[in-house]
């Protein structure tokens, strides 16, 4: 049976260029993209299409963090970080702009910012399937696209309006390439109070760079310039099977074990959550 050709994918195809020979124009044929030198990439039964090539990315996201994070994604407890984003992105933008999520995962930002432009499109990437199969589905007006952030990306020059990045991995040359020259870039990244309460009490848990803030400076002054930062820090109540969640849907999960959280007593009910969320401009 064939796969029905997302909506979404449709609107996004001016801006990908095939990842084998970096041609443009990449076009349906049956249930496959290709290019017009013949590479052929798969457009999964879930929506999104698949355009890695050679060896295949390792993903932190697996099955299980996947879940995780949708479930707790949609309690709201990151609502207000969703939306931060959103605003800075959509400030003085047309409606219909092009957004690029990089390490988009279950679509949950991409669909934030696409939700305050009616006209927007988006386009999000990332290596995990498992999350890119709700990505595909995030949206009406978004398409999703297998891809290793790290590498150059599948995407013409200057088409993008807005770069996403929320807790996700950074390729500062390969933002600015994609941007146009009066795009913005969004990233938004924890303080190092963010999830303090968890990590107090759970030691095996990931904890935070304290030049984390200084790295991104290095990493992405030779191509931007800070226009805004907004720090937002608010406490989040949770029950018992949130917080697990919460714990499941980070790289913390590699890290923790079932004794770790066995232990009802030893989780906090309420954590902090704490980001900082800067909006840059390409020098």
């Amino acid at each position: 049976m064939p796969v029905p050709f997302p909506r979404a994918l449709d609107l996004s195809l001016d801006l990908l260029r095939c990842p084998a020979c970096r041609t443009r124009h990449l076009r349906l044929d049956h249930a496959a993209l290709r290019c017009p030198r013949g590479h052929t990439f798969d457009i999964a039964r879930h929506g999104y299409a698949g355009l890695l090539t050679g060896t295949r990315a390792t993903s932190g996201d697996d099955a299980a963090m996947v879940q995780a994070r949708d479930r707790f994604l949609s309690t709201g407890s990151y609502a207000p970080i969703r939306e931060v984003g959103a605003r800075l992105a959509a400030e003085g933008l047309p409606e219909r702009a092009t957004v690029v999520d990089v390490g988009c995962g279950t679509g949950y930002y991409l669909a934030g910012v696409l939700d305050q432009l009616s006209g927007a499109r988006g386009l999000g990437l990332d290596t995990s399937v498992r999350a890119l199969r709700l990505a595909a589905r995030a949206h009406d007006r978004a398409a999703a696209v297998a891809w290793d952030v790290f590498r150059p990306f599948p995407l013409a020059d200057r088409t993008a309006d807005v770069v996403l990045d929320v807790f996700a991995p950074r390729n500062p040359a390969e933002f600015h390439r994609v941007l146009r020259p009066s795009g913005r870039l969004i990233v938004v990244r924890p303080t190092g109070r963010h999830l303090a309460e968890l990590r107090d009490r759970v030691a095996a848990m990931v904890t935070i760079d304290p030049d984390k803030e200084q790295r991104l400076h290095r990493a992405l002054s030779p191509f931007f310039e800070a226009v805004v930062t907004e720090q937002m820090e608010y406490t989040a109540t949770l029950s018992r099977p949130e917080v697990l969640d919460l714990v499941a849907m980070t790289p913390s999960a590699r890290h923790v074990s079932r004794a770790d959280l066995n232990d009802g007593g030893s989780l906090p009910d309420r954590v902090t959550v704490s980001v900082r969320a800067t909006a840059y401009r390409a020098r």
